[in-house]
């Protein structure tokens, strides 16, 4: 007779349950496994005859018989390793060598050969699927409970091998359910404070708006002036994340296998760096199944390209839906995807394949062609979706020896949250001018008279394009949000302005 146990499978960032049924008749010696699974579901059948063999029972190998286990739907295509625990489990129980019930259980965990359970990745999403699905207990390794404990409403045991968990399901031994773990939303210390870093005031102005309104930055300056230690100061100035944005990123990074041991949450926004020789898979996503890139584990955070135009282009150009729309898509043969990646766009550039190009102390190397050739790399839709440009020159002796500290992170991140209220209070929920679509540009934008006067003049002397138009708005009622303006001024505008894309104006 076949017996069924429960497990689960992430596809994207969701996961789904999965029904994994063994069936044991008389025949000659076969193990297979069906289900639509793949070669790491397929190599369990050695782990699993090892681990049970080491726990003193009869391996499947052992004797005349056919086994059976189909992992369902068939239509799912199964990966990874977390099925090694429910199918041993499965099969010891088909063959009479241990008695439990398996309802509304779900069971993860990869097998070594000796029958110890290691850490498998999704933790988070498939506990959320096991609770919608209506489990009452989730049983996994060592190391994975407190990611599943924060879901309320499912007791999580955690086991340490294959013989505790027989022990615990056959009444032998209790394993106590892990308390809920507490959710510290406190502001963290940040290693790089602003009032450390020297000179720079428009970068920072820049940086605060940025970090106000969401919006994307591109800097550009020559080499060693502070590019990279300024964007690693915004996340200090970010506001801490929601509970409901903590989970979305917690989940995602589970599903990576990027949460670090003991660390059941992530309640820091993300600060991702990838460096400029990334590929196309490892920034958008990818893979035979297709997992989250750096665009996704930005999600609700910061993504920071040093050297933008050294990229590959087809990574800079396929920014493109992600920039409008804050989702990623990605299609493979194994099917299709799709990734949240609401993040913010910091880039950060030279001047010329050099760096020195308009120094008044070094001397440019480049060809006017090699300076042409690099600015090319980053196209004008690229630059026509971020917000803000701002140059970062060198800073001065006098500035770098100075006892003066500059203003703090604190003091910064103080007007954000008041411009942040200020547009959670306008949108009824967490939303950011960054994200208005055109139904709220006209809903919530009021101009007058002479500030629409300032805008003619610049449409027509700037030749903005539509898109361009929208966001220099955009950018403007982040900057009156700043200053507790609730109307846009022309002097908001003309702030907003200075920091358009050079080659655009």
């Amino acid at each position: 007779m076949a017996v069924t146990v429960y497990s689960a499978q992430v596809v994207g960032l969701e996961a789904r349950p999965i029904s994994v049924e063994v069936d044991i008749s008389p025949g000659l010696h076969l193990f297979s496994i069906v289900g639509l699974a793949d070669k790491e579901v397929q190599e369990s059948r050695q782990r699993i005859a090892a681990a049970i063999k080491n726990l003193g029972g009869l391996a499947p190998h052992k004797k005349s018989q056919r086994v059976i286990v189909n992992l369902a739907p068939a239509d799912i295509k199964k990966e990874g390793p977390a099925f090694d625990l429910p199918i041993a489990l499965g099969f010891l129980l088909c063959s009479g060598q241990i008695s439990f019930s398996p309802h509304k259980k779900l069971f993860l965990g990869e097998l070594g050969l000796d029958g110890g359970l290691r850490r498998v990745s999704g933790v988070l999403a498939m506990a959320l699927a096991a609770k919608a699905a209506g489990f009452d207990e989730i049983i996994l390794p060592e190391g994975n409970g407190a990611e599943a404990a924060v879901i309320d409403g499912i007791a999580v045991r955690e086991i340490k091998t294959l013989s505790e968990a027989c022990e615990y399901l056959s009444g032998r031994k209790e394993i106590a359910a892990l308390a809920r773990p507490s959710l510290d939303m406190s502001a963290k210390d940040h290693p790089v404070d602003f009032k450390h870093i020297r000179g720079q005031a428009s970068a920072k102005r820049a940086l605060e708006i940025a970090a106000a309104g969401g919006h994307h930055l591109l800097m550009e300056g020559p080499p060693g002036v502070g590019k990279t230690i300024l964007a690693s100061a915004l996340p200090s100035i970010l506001p801490p994340l929601g509970r409901e944005e903590i989970f979305e990123v917690t989940k995602i990074y589970s599903v990576a296998g990027l949460l670090a041991n003991g660390q059941p949450l992530i309640t820091t926004r993300p600060f991702r760096s990838p460096h400029h020789t990334a590929s196309y898979p490892a920034v958008l996503g990818g893979g035979i199944y297709p997992r989250p890139g750096e665009i996704t584990l930005a999600h609700h955070g910061v993504l920071f390209l040093d050297e933008f135009p050294e990229f590959d282009r087809r990574v800079i150009e396929s920014l493109r839906q992600p920039l409008e729309e804050r989702i990623v898509t990605v299609a493979r043969t194994s099917g299709v995807a799709t990734f949240p990646a609401q993040f913010m766009l910091i880039a950060a550039q030279n001047p010329c394949p050099c760096g020195n190009f308009g120094s008044p102390v070094r001397d440019c190397t480049c060809s006017p062609g090699e300076i042409t050739r690099y600015k090319k790399k980053v196209s004008g839709p690229i630059i026509d979706r971020i917000d803000l440009y701002v140059e970062t020159p060198p800073v001065e002796y006098a500035k770098l020896e100075g006892d003066t500290d500059e203003e703090s992170s604190s003091a910064i991140r103080e007007r954000v949250l008041r411009a942040r209220a200020r547009q959670e209070e306008r949108f009824g929920k967490i939303f950011t001018n960054s994200q208005m679509q055109l139904a709220q540009l006209k809903a919530f934008i009021r101009l007058g008279e002479d500030v629409k006067r300032t805008l003619k003049l610049a449409h027509s002397q700037y030749r903005l394009s539509a898109r361009s138009y929208h966001r220099l708005l955009k950018v403007a009622r982040t900057i009156a949000d700043l200053e507790g303006s609730a109307e846009i001024k022309s002097d908001h505008v003309a702030e907003a302005l200075q920091y358009r894309q050079k080659t655009e104006l």
